[in-house]
């Protein structure tokens, strides 16, 4: 699969089934040629309003499915900032 192909698709959270957003970059380790992640850009926030959102990192563990039109995630989200680790 070319990374274009990866990155037009539509990236789903299975916790909750909200679309994340599109990957922008991957990030690969150097040494054993892996991805490690990937990295679902930002969007604009409402009207441009206050610059962007952060970036998405999803470690590619978290990657459940990748089918043909969609990519299947497991994003903790906002627990994940809040240091509840309840969830897997």
């Amino acid at each position: 699969m070319k990374i274009s192909e990866f990155q037009i698709k539509d990236v789903v959270n299975v916790s909750d089934g909200k679309r994340l957003g599109n990957i922008g970059d991957i990030e690969i380790n150097l040494t054993t040629g892996k991805i490690e992640a990937v990295v679902i850009s930002g969007g604009g926030r409402v009207l441009g309003f206050f610059g962007k959102d952060d970036d998405i990192v999803i470690p590619w563990k978290n990657i459940i499915k990748i089918g043909h039109d969609v990519i299947l995630v497991r994003y903790k989200g906002s627990n994940e900032m809040n240091g509840d680790q309840s969830e897997v």
